[in-house]
């Protein structure tokens, strides 16, 4: 039997990985080692690794990392006490394959403490780019550090092998949390309203998710304060989700809940879970923010997508998407259109390119199959076509 290891951090990457995870605990052939990290594991996160505990899912490991520190300190320290913790892991009992799933530190941080151990990684998500965060650099390490590599489009794909990974490590997959789609009955406002406390009543709101921009985490409390004062202009019912445990996010995660407190008609909730957040994605006029949420999953439903700023800038967008800069009065104009009827009217019938939700099969019948020896393990750089075989700079 082949044992796979798969890493989830936060709520977000666990709806990325649900689908993958029940179709690994379904397969006879595969043994499901689940690690658990980062700020599920974490009392001031909402402590979500309960949540994965009430899915069926048998906790392998728990590697705690997160310090009670944002600051770029912090980060690095999260990051070290990550490389310790999957080392203790790894010693303990190593897997057949690890998995990975796009760009967090936690992840960058059991890929790279695999590495010694001669574990092969398979990495979901790469080749995208989001040139607003320390996220971008931390992707493409993984890719070089994964033997095998799960991508979302082609675009991606080409952009992987472009990096000198060998073609036949690459599958286009699409993006594994689109398979959710087809498996979550979603709920009514009602049901939110009994399971979260949501106040909809019949008006129209916005979800917004808006994460810390990492290369520019001085600017952060500028930043949410014109996203805040453009919500406070345009007045509608507001829902936020937290943000995650990047630089400057306690920041981001005080002026909202400041926000809450001064204005009846916004509300925040921790943790959503992907049934409610798909919930509440279908129902929302408008998503505001800058969430890869927005980019990947928005298209599915239809939903027009106000992305602030350049946390998202480069990867591939739909036309649901609606890319707006910092100041209040271009996020408000953005909302504007958003909620145009007309706008909303051109989005019937669109296709999201990221696949339509049968990622999750793909990616495991791979990893069920493909030979662990020494051609997976010891990785040939290859060069593109007609590229300089001489070293050196001119």
């Amino acid at each position: 039997m082949r044992t796979l290891a798969v890493v989830t951090s936060a709520r977000s990457d666990y709806g990325i990985c649900l689908p993958i995870l029940r179709r690994i605990q379904a397969d006879p052939d595969l043994s499901l080692r689940l690690m658990v990290t980062g700020m599920h594991l974490s009392p001031e996160f909402g402590l979500t690794v309960r949540d994965i505990e009430r899915d069926g899912f048998d906790i392998a490991d728990s590697v705690t990392m997160l310090v009670s520190s944002d600051t770029p300190e912090g980060i690095a320290k999260s990051m070290g006490l990550g490389i310790l913790g999957f080392a203790q892991a790894f010693a303990r009992s190593q897997p057949d394959i690890l998995l990975v799933v796009g760009d967090r530190f936690e992840m960058h941080a059991a890929a790279l403490a695999a590495l010694p151990f001669k574990i092969p990684v398979a990495h979901v998500h790469g080749g995208e780019l989001t040139q607003g965060a320390i996220d971008n650099a931390l992707r493409f390490s993984i890719t070089k550090l994964s033997h095998l590599h799960f991508t979302a489009t082609e675009d991606y794909a080409r952009r992987v092998i472009q990096t000198g990974e060998e073609p036949w490590r690459v599958t286009v997959s699409g993006a594994p949390s689109l398979d959710n789609l087809a498996s979550t009955v979603r709920l009514t406002r009602e049901e939110l309203a009994q399971q979260f406390g949501l106040r909809f009543e019949d008006a129209p709101f916005l979800l917004v998710t808006f994460h810390p921009v990492t290369l520019e985490y001085e600017r952060t409390e500028w930043q949410t304060a014109e996203l805040l004062g453009a919500l406070e202009a345009v007045g509608l019912p507001v829902v936020f989700t937290m943000p995650n445990a990047d630089t400057s996010g306690r920041t981001i995660a005080r002026m909202i809940r400041e926000f809450v407190a001064d204005h009846p008609y916004a509300q925040v909730i921790d943790n959503l879970g992907t049934r409610g957040y798909f919930s509440t994605m279908s129902l929302a006029a408008a998503m505001v923010g800058n969430s890869s949420s927005g980019i990947v999953e928005a298209a599915s439903f239809a939903l027009p997508v106000v992305n602030v700023g350049t946390r998202q800038s480069g990867r591939t967008k739909a036309k649901n998407v609606i890319g707006v800069d910092y100041p209040r009065e271009d996020i408000r104009r953005g909302i504007r259109q958003a909620l145009a009827s007309e706008f909303r009217d051109a989005l019937r019938g669109m296709v999201n390119p990221y696949g339509t939700g049968t990622a999750s099969e793909t990616i495991v019948e791979v990893l069920r199959r493909v030979p662990i020896d020494s051609r997976l393990l010891v990785k040939q750089f290859h060069d593109l076509a007609g590229s300089s075989q001489k070293g050196g700079l001119a």
